[in-house]
């Protein structure tokens, strides 16, 4: 029993020190990786909003993030947010048909583009997903394009969205919401795109072979 006592005074302070340390590297990596976040996103329009929208995912990793990762992580965070407006706004088109509310029209086309915008969005995670990080990928040219046509045709819908309640009167609270929600939308998406635009550049510079000249 004694020698039992000793050997666990002796494995104790040695357990807490593995257990800390691991801590340590984990907070250490962590910290690597929300670095990596805030450099990157200055690089963006909005580097405030990408800094908070992306760093909540830091937790997921351990390791330093890629760019390739961090373009995809941005793309799903535009859609995520594409999915809620639509969500919102779907529950207002609702709502305005049956009261057969005059406004019903405008929202119901800004619906429409909000869904064109989360089927470009989602394409863009697809066609992401499909360009390796690591190693020459002939097709990256256009996959890299369809990427940014999608991302693109996302951020007019938004506009569009947006521009489609000018000068109308809908109420005011609802208005306000929409047009709060869609900005959102809009901004990180043009956040996912500067952040998919450098990961495209660095890409080519590293991956894709030049033409030999004859």
């Amino acid at each position: 029993m004694a020698q039992i006592v000793k050997l666990s005074f002796f494995l104790l302070p040695l357990l807490i020190f593995t257990l800390v340390r691991a801590e340590h590297t984990v907070v250490h990596r962590r910290s690597r990786a929300r670095a990596f976040i805030e450099s990157q996103c200055q690089t963006t329009l909005y580097p405030d909003l990408c800094v908070r929208c992306l760093s909540y995912y830091v937790s997921n990793f351990t390791k330093t993030l890629s760019h390739h990762q961090l373009a995809q992580i941005a793309l799903k965070v535009s859609l995520s947010r594409a999915e809620s407006t639509r969500a919102y706004v779907t529950g207002v088109a609702k709502e305005l048909r049956r009261t057969k509310g005059k406004d019903y029209p405008a929202v119901k086309e800004c619906l429409s583009q909000i869904n064109d915008g989360v089927d470009q969005l989602t394409n863009c995670i697809k066609e992401t997903g499909k360009i390796k990080e690591d190693g020459e990928t002939s097709d990256f040219p256009w996959h890299a394009s369809n990427v940014q046509t999608w991302m693109s045709t996302a951020l007019t819908d938004a506009t569009m969205c947006i521009d489609g309640f000018s000068g109308r009167a809908i109420g005011g609270k609802t208005k306000a919401m929409i047009k709060a929600k869609v900005l959102n939308l809009q901004q990180v998406t043009s956040n996912a795109l500067a952040l998919f635009n450098r990961f495209a550049a660095r890409y080519r510079s590293f991956h894709v072979k030049k033409p030999k000249v004859l």
